[in-house]
């Protein structure tokens, strides 16, 4: 069979994603702070890009939508250049800003926060800086003081010693016993017990330094933590020859142990969720408002389009090249903004049992539901809702939240599994520890009290999704 070429002509339609496109895509998906992060790189890429310093100025019209798309045809330039001097660019952001409208209408009924927003936040010192503190208020020899920076260097987030001390000689040139001699020094500093290598390490370093001298709650620690964890008690009160209740007095004072001393100290990075949004409830309705705090307000410098040599054709394709990605950036914001303001407020009128009454009452809801109510795309919902946080009256919740399975009630309607997973905490928190109730139970539970069609294996599900035990484990012997 001979090869041959030959030419087809052949139409067809397909969607061409132009970088503008692409950005204002990229947009809907981020979150608030990679979004500030995102605008500040533009403000030092592009020069035609200026933040407005005119901070007290009062937005007297928002540019209608159609307004705010660039033209590439050269017979709209006049057009686009007196649009960019007369255009009120700062305000684009006014309608769906917590300094917009909305704020201006209820400012003096919606409760202020009264203090900074830095004032509010606060990070944990560090296990490292904790510990590392001590070590210079000791007398430790400057020897020392480097082990004890490599064995510091060297804990996990628990607190306890992740290098061995064959290791941590190798690592400072020194011999394991000097090793093991800052090793048990360190272990005695606040918190106590940091540094072991096992939980009965740690758990034994804290009886000696609390004064406990008692040999049967020595040895129940060094030898038979796995036991108590199993809950075999009547082997242990049989091999030690005491009571029950006796037993329990040991188990009591051992809780009141720390088997993770470095649990509680911060890793020196915090991570703080700032809401892209804030929901009010403002008398019997609830206001939107969208959070605009450190986000510049952007205007188009016109200095170097009035002072362009027409000559100049380099000058002039660049700068209008800016222009052009200035005016799409604020547009892409402007959609965003609108989006983002739209979604929440369907996602307000479906779950408005959430924000009036709580968690327990939120319904089913997915994606087709909010993009069918403000004829959008299923995609654009999902990029405008990942990342993104809400301040609610119940708490900061992330709007994928608010999306959840349903499962079907004896009527016919629905309710949401979030609902159904606050329901089954609930009633786990209120169960006699002694007798906790068991998953099929609490199935029935489910049934009988609000008629939920829901199986054992889902409650256990649930269960173990929210990081709570089964019933066997929850039980308390005494």
């Amino acid at each position: 069979m001979a090869l041959e070429l030959r030419q087809q002509l052949k139409l067809s339609q397909q969607l061409v994603m132009t970088p503008q496109l692409q950005q204002a895509i990229k947009l809907l998906q981020l979150s608030r702070l990679e979004l500030l992060e995102s605008v500040q790189q533009e403000l030092l890429e592009n020069p035609l890009l200026e933040e407005s310093i005119e901070e007290d100025r009062q937005p007297e019209s928002t540019m209608a939508e159609d307004n705010l798309g660039p033209s590439g045809d050269t017979s709209d330039a006049a057009m686009e250049k007196e649009l960019l001097k007369n255009a009120e660019w700062d305000d684009y952001l006014g309608d769906f800003a917590s300094t917009g409208r909305q704020a201006q209408a209820h400012e003096s009924e919606i409760p202020e926060e009264g203090m900074a927003f830095d004032a509010r936040l606060a990070s944990k010192p560090s296990l490292e800086g904790h510990l590392g503190w001590q070590m210079r208020l000791s007398n430790f020899t400057p020897k020392q003081l480097e082990i004890g920076e490599a064995i510091v260097g060297s804990l996990n987030s628990s607190g306890y010693l992740r290098a061995s001390l064959d290791e941590l000689a190798q690592m400072t040139s020194t011999s394991v016993e000097a090793v093991e001699e800052v090793l048990h020094r360190l272990q005695r500093f606040d918190p106590v017990g940091v540094a072991a290598r096992t939980p009965s390490e740690c758990l034994l370093t804290q009886i000696e330094v609390y004064g406990y001298d008692d040999p049967i709650l020595i040895e129940l620690v060094r030898d038979h933590l796995e036991d108590l964890e199993k809950k075999r008690y009547k082997p242990l009160a049989k091999k030690f020859r005491i009571a029950m209740e006796k037993l329990k007095e040991y188990l009591e004072l051992i809780q009141t142990l720390n088997p993770m001393p470095g649990a509680s100290y911060g890793s020196g990075d915090p991570i703080y969720v700032s809401p892209d949004a804030f929901v009010y409830k403002y008398g019997d309705d609830f206001v939107i408002l969208l959070n605009e705090e450190g986000m510049p307000r952007l205007n188009v410098n016109m200095t170097y389009m009035d002072g362009l040599n027409p000559k100049a054709d380099k000058d002039k394709d660049y700068l209008q090249d800016k222009m052009r990605s200035a005016m799409w950036l604020m547009k892409s914001l402007y959609q965003r903004q609108r989006t983002l303001y739209k979604v929440l407020e369907s996602i307000l009128k479906f779950q408005r049992e959430f924000f009036e009454h709580g968690v327990t009452r939120l319904r089913p809801l997915i994606l087709k539901d909010v993009a069918d109510d403000i004829s959008m795309h299923e995609s654009t919902v999902s990029r405008i809702t990942s990342n993104k946080y809400v301040a609610t009256p119940h708490g900061i919740f992330e709007l994928k939240f608010f999306f959840n399975s349903s499962l079907e009630l004896d009527d016919g309607s629905t309710v949401g599994s979030e609902s159904v997973k606050a329901m089954i905490k609930r009633i786990i928190a209120g169960e006699n520890a002694k007798k906790p109730i068991s998953d099929e139970a609490i199935a029935d539970m489910l049934k009988e009290e609000l008629q939920i069609n829901i199986a054992r294996r889902t409650v256990a599900k649930y269960r173990t999704a929210m990081g709570i035990e089964s019933s066997s484990k929850r039980k308390e012997v005494f």
